[in-house]
């Protein structure tokens, strides 16, 4: 990992263990730069502002995590590791969701989501001749529909069990993809 690399990371990491206990709108550069050891200016030379930094963990922490999961058969894997990576990032999440950089939470949970949607289109629109617009239409359709979902959850302080969540989500997608590629496919 280059020197840049670590710095972010490290900077990462004391944004994150700040917001275990402080709220994200109460947390200055300084902070972050005394918890880690790092000067103001090293933080400026990396990020414009906490909220760059903010988008920069969520950006490189969870997009290539549901990689392997973006077809129709282990789709609801991949839901499960965003699930888990909320749970598991519990403090830092909520804290996102209820500050002024709930739009960096909002933009990974569409990001991670349309990705693996959107793998999931593409493979069964396969043998079908559908319009990329119809398919991106309809991945962004399921996109806010599971981002929703997950807010709502997290909202309601992340009770019930994720995988009784997926369990309702698959019965009630259970060909529902393929539906609705087919009524769009041309001829």
């Amino acid at each position: 990992m280059s020197s840049s690399q670590l710095t972010k990371r490290a900077l990462a990491n004391s944004l994150k263990e700040l917001m275990q206990h402080t709220q994200l709108n109460k947390i200055s550069v300084q902070n972050i730069t005394d918890s880690c050891g790092l000067n103001r200016q090293t933080f400026y030379y990396h990020f414009h502002d906490i909220f760059e930094l903010l988008g920069w963990i969520y950006a490189t922490e969870a997009i290539d995590s549901v990689d392997a999961y973006k077809n129709y058969t282990n789709w609801p894997e991949g839901l499960q590791r965003i699930f888990m990576y909320i749970e598991r990032n519990r403090a830092f999440c909520l804290n996102t969701l209820n500050s002024l950089g709930r739009d960096h939470l909002d933009t990974y949970l569409y990001a991670v989501t349309f990705e693996l949607i959107m793998g999931v289109v593409i493979e069964l629109a396969a043998d079908l001749q559908v319009e990329p617009e119809a398919k991106k239409f309809l991945a962004n359709f399921y996109t806010l529909a599971f981002s929703g979902l997950v807010i709502q959850w997290m909202k309601n302080g992340m009770k019930d069990k994720p995988e009784l969540i997926i369990s309702r989500l698959s019965e009630l997608l259970e060909g529902n993809f393929l539906k609705a590629l087919q009524r769009y496919a041309k001829g």
